[in-house]
């Protein structure tokens, strides 16, 4: 039965999208611990885009799983497949023209480098918060750093499973010395110099990569 199942491709291009919502579009795969502020920083750069007149929208780790990911669990495996299946998602939001901004923990490497493979190297950018264990533990707004130490949360990243930093990321930003608005701003201004639109205005001429 699945071999029967084709790729159809429409009349409307990646390119005709991207010329009609007057942008390059890409996906900003927010990385780090929980409480290093990936939700925040999303949301508040996803008001500054659409606020230029720019369609975009965020893939929150929590709000998918309410959903989409609501079947797997926190096992290596399942924490895969959440990720796998987002990517998979930002991919499509890509090609309809849109900015896609991802909050996910997304802990591991080589789960990081398979959706960066799904939506296309030139489309991803990594980018890690890097506040560390402690400070996230010290702000802890959902009380999970408590519960993870008192062993009622299992498999918590950076408490009882392993967190592996980015070797490389495409923008690091220490969100433990870095206020919620200085951190939106450097997010923005790498952006613009990624030529990925006009983004300070809904801008007929752009640069592609």
């Amino acid at each position: 039965m699945r071999g029967s199942i084709r790729r159809f491709t429409g009349a409307v291009d990646f390119e005709a999208r991207a010329s009609m919502l007057r942008q390059q579009p890409l996906t900003l795969w927010l990385t780090g611990l929980s409480g290093s502020g990936k939700s925040t920083i999303a949301y508040e750069l996803e008001r500054h885009l659409v606020a230029l007149g720019h369609p975009c929208y965020v893939l929150d780790g929590d709000n998918i799983r309410h959903g989409l990911t609501s079947d797997p669990g926190f096992r290596p495996e399942d924490r895969r497949e959440n990720i796998r299946r987002v990517a998979h998602v930002a991919q499509l939001m890509n090609d309809a023209g849109l900015i896609v901004i991802t909050s996910l923990i997304s802990p591991m490497r080589e789960d990081r480098a398979m959706a960066r493979n799904i939506i296309g190297a030139e489309r991803f950018f990594e980018t890690y918060l890097s506040a560390s264990v402690d400070t996230c533990a010290a702000r802890d707004p959902k009380g999970l750093y408590v519960k993870a130490k008192a062993g009622i949360i299992p498999s918590f990243t950076g408490i009882s499973a392993p967190y592996e930093h980015p070797e490389q990321p495409d923008l690091e930003i220490d969100t433990a010395l870095l206020d919620e608005a200085t951190s939106v701003s450097l997010i923005f201004n790498y952006l613009r110099t990624k030529s990925f639109g006009d983004l300070d205005g809904c801008g007929a001429n752009r640069d592609r990569h």
